[in-house]
């Protein structure tokens, strides 16, 4: 069963932490900024070579100078008022993260709330998806952690996880 923290997604001793990204993979702001700053710049340099993430994707570099082995970076998508398939978007990059991470034996892996931030999209909603997107693959994981930034934000994902 997945479960909630509140802090820094890049002190976390997990195998593996998802970015939530954008499309280039070459940093940005928010959860995406805090990593590329806390891995160094070897992160960028590797993600460089990646070409980009579609909406949706994942791919994985190596964590450089994180606790975590593995940053699976996905770009979720930009909310556009709910009509222009962002659920199932946001859900595929879940659902890629937790098969990538499958292909690279991560056996703990640690999420932020994707699209949440600069890309608007409503927190419940959000929360609702991870959760739900994560649970035809969590027992092959040993810990799946939801990253929150606010105790009110990590009161959604544990309210979602113990109704289901």
């Amino acid at each position: 069963m997945p479960s909630v923290v509140v802090g820094d997604i890049t002190r976390l001793e997990t195998d593996a932490i998802v970015n939530a990204a954008n499309n280039s993979l070459l940093g940005g702001g928010g959860v995406d900024g805090a990593i590329h700053s806390a891995a160094g710049p070897e992160l960028l340099a590797c993600t460089k070579q990646l070409g980009g993430c579609p909406t949706g994707e994942a791919r994985i570099t190596p964590g450089f100078r994180l606790s975590a082995r593995w940053v699976i970076h996905t770009a979720g998508p930009v909310w556009r008022g709910g009509n222009a398939n962002e659920a199932a978007l946001l859900a595929n990059c879940y659902r890629h993260s937790l098969q990538l991470a499958l292909l690279y034996q991560v056996h703990s892996i640690a999420f932020p709330a994707i699209s949440t931030g600069a890309y608007g999209y409503p927190g419940e909603q959000a929360a609702g998806i991870a959760v739900e997107s994560v649970r035809p693959l969590e027992q092959n994981f040993e810990k799946i952690l939801f990253c929150c930034f606010s105790e009110s934000d990590a009161a959604i994902y544990r309210k979602l996880i113990d109704a289901t």
